[in-house]
């Protein structure tokens, strides 16, 4: 039971004005403490993590085998596992089966005494029971004792007492939930968000079998997901689509993962991990099987280890005799995929979602474990560990040429040029709140721009000439080879080179080296350009500049905005409408047409139609933002009353979790043509309108 005081909006305030919320009130009242976002889906899918968090629980336990979650027609989950089955005999103290019992009270269950359950990844007896209060309806069988019981509940409470309802010679719990409309804006599950948490459980879980089957496709689909390598094949899962590290021979560095696995004061430490070719990490840290995407203590003393013991072993080698550079953890961390997964009881984590570890004791122990293991496995395996202490070594100095480069150019002047950059046309507003800085390509665009505009607190910068491709990419493409400095302090120096980027960071005023987002000097920085293929390139090209750091942060804390210009001016019988794409203009023409018979879009008929409509209106299509007068880009795209601006952000909310926004970057803005040529083949059938 939980207290919710709520101030009365008079200025009594008695007991009259205390609510008590009883049983699993407290969750329907606030879904959001429990189960995460109730709007984005990511509170809908750890529903069903919570359950299966329980079957993965008795299978660290020693009595499950198999799992299996389908994902009904009905929008439904059914969750059902091999294990011993929930009690179902009467609890002394509530006068009601135990089922009945962990299903409706909060911290009802047998994670709390150490004999049930040595370790659990649920939410400590708050899972189950929260999973049925947010559920519109929940049915729970039991197998036991070569029975079968059966109860079912709706909003969380039980329709009728547990009952058993027949023979069986099978063993374990099946619940089959259908979340509440009421609480989620959307109850419709992804299988492939699904899959990836199924898959993950598998390979933290060796030879445990966790299934997902969809039933909501046309033709059945099932995913089987069972890994005797435990995550040490999930380390070469993550790594089978990124660069192999390679010697001088040309010979693959790691024939496996690393593995190291130990145990401590009753905790168990699992570690696997490899370096790759490619620059970018990806460590991922789990408690009790439970994902911590903030980390925490585990991955810091992860990370000390590491430190640690590296920079050990370059100072006997002498690896970094020339340089004279010390190696940091961000050179570590280049090229390194990494799966920690702890086992310990009563872990303390940050927040009821887990996402970080806060057990202070974890840390030490396992920087004890990783820093004795590495350092023998390193002692075991020189050869390997030399060509990881050269490709650690020349990150490092990559950074350091880079730190040189960026000085050099700061000391041309590049970045500290006197005053403002005479292109921009800028507000009148000294202060930053509510000010805007339109980005527009040209000056034709530029001058309708700074005519149209709101003086007051609306700044233009017209760009002139090609906007560089700055993405950093990973130089060549087998494995190390000694040039990924030269390569990055290139690219570097190429981007920074450029007059148009220089312009527009020191417009922005945030600085590049010493970027400090205090001294940013406008509230929204607006990406206006055409609304045609050309500006969608050059809007793309702005993108990945925007992405690189440490200007992402821009994109982090929501700075960064597309304007959404129209393509076309339609005027019939002296009204004017504008339309943004040829979409939406096809949909205007039917909307507006007197024509009763259904046409099917695309067919021979329908083309002719639109031909035939078209000639009764008067269709401009603007080539650019410069042809459209300073009124009409006022009215459609600088006006805060009528316009409509897209904020740009990640996934994950930042640029470092969001690892799928990335790959996508670089398969697109990358030097790779394969992937590129890969990705657009295969979701070329998905595509909408295409403008060519």
């Amino acid at each position: 039971m939980s207290k919710n005081l709520e101030k009365t909006k008079n200025q009594s305030y008695g007991a009259d004005s205390i609510r008590v919320l009883k049983g699993l009130d407290a969750v329907r009242k606030r879904p959001g403490m429990y189960i995460g976002d109730t709007d984005d889906g990511s509170g809908l899918h750890h529903m069903v993590f919570e359950v299966v968090d329980n079957a993965i629980d008795e299978a660290l336990a020693g009595y499950c085998k198999n799992i299996y979650v389908t994902i009904n027609k009905d929008n439904t989950v059914t969750v059902e596992d091999d294990g011993r089955g929930i009690p179902v005999d009467t609890h002394k103290g509530e006068k009601k089966s135990a089922a009945e019992v962990i299903m409706t009270q909060l911290h009802a269950g047998g994670k709390f005494d150490h004999d049930s359950y040595k370790v659990s990844g649920g939410l400590h007896g708050v899972g189950v029971s929260v999973v049925n209060a947010l559920s519109e309806k929940l049915e729970l069988n039991i197998y036991r004792d070569n029975k079968e019981y059966s109860i079912i509940f709706k909003d969380g409470n039980a329709v009728k007492p547990l009952k058993e309802i027949g023979k069986s010679k099978k063993n374990g719990t099946k619940i089959t939930f259908l979340p509440s409309k009421d609480i989620f804006s959307s109850i419709k599950f992804s299988s492939s968000i699904l899959q990836k948490r199924m898959r993950e459980l598998a390979f933290l879980n060796k030879g445990i079998n966790v299934t997902l089957i969809d039933n909501t496709l046309a033709k059945s689909k099932e995913f089987v997901n069972k890994y005797e390598g435990g995550i040490l094949e999930f380390v070469k899962y993550i790594n089978q689509k990124k660069q192999i590290l390679i010697n001088k021979n040309e010979k693959v560095v790691f024939k496996k993962p690393i593995f190291i696995t130990a145990q401590k004061n009753g905790v168990v430490v699992e570690c696997s991990l490899e370096w790759n070719a490619s620059y970018s990490e990806e460590v991922l840290a789990f408690t009790n099987n439970i994902h911590q995407k903030d980390g925490g203590t585990h991955l810091l003393g992860f990370r000390s280890a590491l430190t640690r013991v590296i920079n050990k072993y370059s100072s006997e080698k002498n690896t970094n005799k020339k340089n004279k550079i010390t190696l940091s953890g961000d050179d570590i961390k280049e090229g390194l995929t990494a799966v920690l997964s702890i086992k310990m009881q009563d872990p303390k984590f940050s927040s009821q979602t887990k996402d970080k570890l806060v057990s202070s004791e974890i840390r030490l122990i396992v920087e004890s474990i990783i820093g004795d293991k590495i350092s023998t496995w390193f002692d075991q395996n020189p050869s390997i560990t030399r060509v990881v202490l050269e490709k650690i070594t020349q990150a490092a100095v990559a950074r350091d040429v880079a730190r040189k480069a960026r000085d050099s150019v700061r000391r041309k002047g590049a970045l500290e040029l006197s005053g403002l950059p005479g292109k921009l046309a800028d507000c009148q507003i000294s202060k930053k709140d509510g000010t805007e800085l339109f980005i527009v390509e040209g000056d034709s665009a530029g001058g309708s721009a700074k005519q149209g505009r709101m003086r007051e607190y609306q700044a233009v910068l017209p760009l002139r000439g090609k906007i560089l491709n700055t993405f950093v990419g990973n130089g060549k493409k087998n494995g190390f080879n000694g040039t990924s400095g030269d390569h990055a302090t290139k690219a570097l120096a190429k981007m920074m080179s450029s007059s148009e980027i220089v312009t527009l960071i020191n417009a922005i005023g945030t600085g590049s080296k010493d970027f400090d987002l205090e001294n940013l000097r406008y509230d929204k920085i607006i990406i206006m350009t055409d609304a045609d293929v050309d500006g969608s390139h050059i809007r793309t090209l702005l993108l990945t500049f925007f992405n690189n750091f440490p200007f992402n942060q821009l994109i982090e804390n929501g700075h960064l905005y597309l304007a959404q210009p129209p393509l076309f001016k339609v005027t019939k019988g002296g009204k004017s409408v504008y339309i943004k794409d040829e979409k939406s203009l096809e949909d205007y023409i039917v909307k507006i047409s007197e024509k009763n018979k259904k046409i099917k879009k695309g067919s021979k008929e329908f083309i002719k139609f639109m031909e035939e409509q078209k000639q009764k209106l008067s269709i401009q299509r603007f080539k650019g933002l410069g042809e459209m007068n300073p009124d009409e880009l006022w009215q459609t795209t600088l006006n805060p009353e009528n316009r409509t601006l897209l904020r740009v952000q990640y996934t994950k909310g930042t640029k470092e979790k969001s690892k799928e926004d990335q790959k996508i970057i670089e398969i697109l803005m990358g030097d790779d043509v394969a992937p590129r040529k890969d990705f657009i083949t295969s979701n070329a059938l998905e595509v909408d309108n295409l403008d060519i």
